[in-house]
Formats: structure tokens, C-alpha cells, sequence
């Protein structure tokens, strides 16, 4: 069992020290970030409040609760804005107290984190399988959800890019209100594949949570902007646990324009659909295996990611080491979706480090 702190990607500062190359000139393929970078209008809007920096933030991010509630078409009441939705991973299970919670294996590291700071409660941990491709399947996790008091489910997941249809989390959602346990459902990569989104279902379920992230598909990263959508039921009781001023004003005016900036949306939807085509056709032409993914990245299994990882961070390319997953080993690496010069770069450099003559033929199915 691994119960020291899992590393996250996107690290650039770290990478930059030991290999001494400048940050600016690194490829980060470790996070998975829209390529096109922050939007034009999403720049004039912090340029714009910059001389408002003076004053406190808006400790409720009304504004921004109203445009996050006209673009879902959802009460703005049972939205919560915070500093990336990692913050509100954290604040549920503090506010909720579960006493058990489920946990599929592999996935985003910090649910089991969240869980872990509280003495009292105890995780259990649904393994995915790798034969399958590390699907999660839906009567098999309704019944390992049995007795627990909440679950998270990241849809569509990280680190395998596989999607869940919004029919199959609805039918999780269902048995969820039945036996009485919370399903957190972690859309942070959604915006890829937003018509399976559950964000317009919590109404109808008070066991059911849906977060949103808005660091990966508007590139904002750097400001954390998150929000997560909760039934009347149990708002208030999240409320309660919640720290004043987490979301800073910058964070919530580029939240604000990124969500009106229809044009990038458009722009990034095309961007990555291309680029994702071209990586698939590289990685089979190199020999690579690698997980269908509904998102802008890829779990690929190469074997002996520590050299792999080195030798691509030796050529200014960060990639994401997936061994500190738990229900991963060394034999996985995750890559994402960048521009086409950054994909050329990786492709090369994977192509020298691990292209090999084998089969074609995938085993993930």
C-alpha cells in the first residue's frame, strides 16, 4: 500500500532545477493542459481588475455563480466556487463525515488524500482492472458501493481517459440515493465531452455531487478556478466548512470570460480532436500501446517509466511517471494533447526511447 504523498504532474519549476534547461523551454506533456493557452479575452478581463486588487474578493463569487448557472441552466444557489476543485475534494468528506468511502484504483490521487486526513474514516478501494483497459463497471462498483457512506468516480478518468456514459453514472447516481451514499462525481475533464455531463441531475438526486474544474480545458491553471454543484439537502452543510476567500478575484473575472469565449471552446475542440488523431497514428506506428481516451491525454504502457521519464526529461520533455498511481506499476506513462510541433517532439522522442518491433495488435480492448 503507498501512503506516501503521490506527485502530480506539471511540476516545470522541479524539472527546470535539475536539468537546468529554463522552464519557458520545456514541453510539459505531465499536464494535461489546453495547448492553446490562455484565451485573449480572458487576459483583457484580469488586465481590466488588476486596480481592484485592493479591495477583498467576493467571498461568494456571485458573478460568477450566475454565469456558471445560465451556462449549465441551473440555480445558482446550489453552486459553490472554490480555489480549483481540489479544494472542495477536500471540504466534502470534512463537511459530509462519511464513515466508509469508496475509491476506484487507479485514479486522481487526491480523493484518497482528502480521506486520509480524517482519522475516523476508512476507504475501501475498488481495483479497475487492466484487462478490460481499467473500465469501470457500473453493477460491479454499485456493488462494492454497498455500505459505504460516500464514493468518488472521476468521469471521464484520470489517468485512463476512459468515459462512463451519463446513462451509466445515472444508474450509479440512482443506487447511490438508494443505499443512502454520497457519489461524488469528478467531471474535471467533462468540457472534452460535456453532453455526458450529470451537472443538470443533482436537483433530482441529494446524494449526488458534481465537481468541475476549469484549470484543464481553459488553460487558467495558475489562478485554481473550480466549482462544484450540490442538492439543497446538503449545501449548507459544505457551506459551513468553507473558508472565506479561497477564490481570488483574478481567478473569478477569468472564469467569467472563459466561459463567454465561445470561439475558444470551438478552437479547442478542434485543436485537440486533430492532435489526438496524429498521436494515436504515432503511437502505433512506434509499437506503443495506449487506452482509448475520450479526453486530452493518454495512459500508455511502455515498462521502465523511471528511464523513460529521465530520458524524455533529458530532451526537455516532461511526462507523467503513472508508477505512484495506485493500481499502476513502472510499466505506465501518461502523455497529453499538445500542439503539433510538441507532438512531433514527443512521437521522436518516444520513438528513440521505446519504439520497437512488435505487434500491432492491442490487448486493451
Amino acid at each position: 500500500m503507498k501512503t506516501n504523498r503521490p506527485e502530480h504532474g506539471g511540476n516545470i519549476y522541479r524539472v527546470s532545477k535539475e536539468t537546468g534547461i529554463p522552464a519557458a523551454e520545456l514541453m510539459d506533456f505531465s499536464a494535461s493542459i489546453n495547448p492553446l493557452g490562455i484565451s485573449d479575452k480572458v487576459k483583457e478581463a484580469i488586465r481590466a481588475e488588476l486596480d481592484n486588487l485592493v479591495h477583498y474578493p467576493d467571498t461568494g463569487a456571485s458573478e460568477l455563480k450566475q454565469k456558471i448557472a445560465q451556462y449549465h441552466n441551473i440555480d445558482h444557489a446550489s453552486i459553490i466556487c472554490g480555489n480549483g476543485s481540489t479544494e472542495l475534494i477536500y471540504l466534502i468528506p470534512k463537511a459530509l463525515n462519511p464513515g466508509t468511502v469508496l475509491i476506484p484504483s487507479p485514479t486522481f490521487s487526491e480523493y484518497e488524500k482528502a480521506c486520509n486526513l480524517n482519522s475516523k474514516l476508512q476507504t475501501s478501494n475498488f481495483k479497475l482492472n487492466e484487462e478490460n483497459g481499467f473500465k469501470i463497471i457500473a453493477r460491479e462498483f454499485i456493488e462494492a458501493m454497498q455500505g459505504c457512506d460516500m464514493a468518488f468516480l472521476c468521469n471521464p478518468n484520470n489517468p485512463t481517459g476512459d468515459l462512463l456514459s451519463k446513462e451509466e453514472v445515472l444508474f450509479i447516481a440512482e443506487a447511490a440515493r438508494e443505499s443512502k451514499c454520497f457519489l461524488v462525481v469528478d467531471e474535471a475533464f467533462i468540457d472534452f465531452c460535456p453532453a455526458d455531463s450529470l451537472i443538470g441531475h443533482v436537483l433530482d438526486n441529494p446524494y449526488l455531487i458534481v465537481l468541475r474544474s476549469m484549470t484543464k480545458f481553459y488553460a487558467i491553471t495558475g489562478l485554481r478556478a473550480g466549482y462544484g454543484v450540490f442538492h439543497p439537502e446538503i449545501i449548507e452543510r459544505i457551506k459551513e466548512f468553507k473558508e472565506p476567500w479561497t477564490m481570488n478575484t483574478l481567478a473569478q473575472k477569468a472564469a467569467i470570460a472563459a466561459i463567454d469565449d465561445k470561439e475558444y471552446a470551438e478552437r479547442t475542440m478542434d485543436l485537440i480532436n486533430n492532435e489526438k488523431e496524429f498521436i494515436e497514428n504515432g503511437l502505433r506506428d512506434i509499437g506503443i500501446e495506449f487506452l482509448p481516451s475520450a479526453v486530452n491525454f493518454y495512459l500508455l504502457r511502455t515498462g521502465d517509466s523511471g528511464s523513460i521519464c529521465q530520458g524524455m526529461k533529458e530532451k526537455g520533455i516532461i511526462i507523467r511517471d503513472c508508477s505512484n498511481f495506485r493500481g499502476l506499476d513502472d510499466s505506465f506513462i501518461r502523455v497529453a494533447v499538445r500542439s503539433r510541433r510538441e507532438n512531433e517532439m514527443l512521437m521522436s522522442g518516444l520513438g528513440k526511447l521505446c519504439g520497437q518491433d512488435r505487434s500491432k495488435e492491442e490487448t486493451w480492448k
